[in-house]
């Protein structure tokens, strides 16, 4: 098979067969659309959606962020994190506490009991994790973490047009 034939199968072309294979893009978005509905059948009993569990595994990783920082690294706009950290904070999972150094921006922070709430959810996220990698052996598993991250890290340096 040629280069130009193999790139043609990578993106969605025919394959070596003459079968048809979707694109890349559209097999993460497929694997994207499969674990989000895992984890809104996970966390649907608690009233908190997959966007506010994402946002407070963010803070989870970086404590103290504003709201736009937070939107940044949650993948949504800052409207709509507007309306996450206003549930969230509702709820007593996040609080905010305006930044020592900057009175007018107010950092984000999760609270004892959102740390409670992940720790509570932790075990079943992994479980989700656990099935969709099962087919895959350990280097694949650590192969594609590295993959994934060199893709997202080549998209963060070529911003969206």
């Amino acid at each position: 098979m040629t280069a130009s034939a193999e790139r043609r199968d990578a993106i969605g072309g025919p394959t070596a067969d003459g079968a048809a294979r979707p694109s890349l893009l559209y097999a993460v978005k497929q694997v994207e659309l499969a674990v989000r509905a895992h984890l809104d059948e996970l966390l649907r009993p608690t009233g908190v959606t997959t966007l506010q569990y994402t946002a407070m595994t963010v803070l989870a990783r970086r404590e103290g962020l504003t709201s736009a920082e937070l939107a940044r690294n949650s993948f949504v706009t800052a409207q709509t994190m507007t309306d996450l950290v206003t549930s969230l904070e509702r709820r007593g999972l996040i609080s905010r506490a305006p930044d020592p150094a900057h009175r007018r921006r107010l950092l984000i922070s999760l609270t004892a009991t959102g740390r409670a709430f992940l720790a509570e959810h932790a075990a079943r996220v992994a479980d989700i994790e656990a099935r969709m990698v099962s087919r895959l052996t350990d280097d694949e598993q650590a192969s594609l973490h590295d993959v994934l991250n060199r893709c997202r890290a080549a998209l963060a340096t070529h911003p969206a047009q």
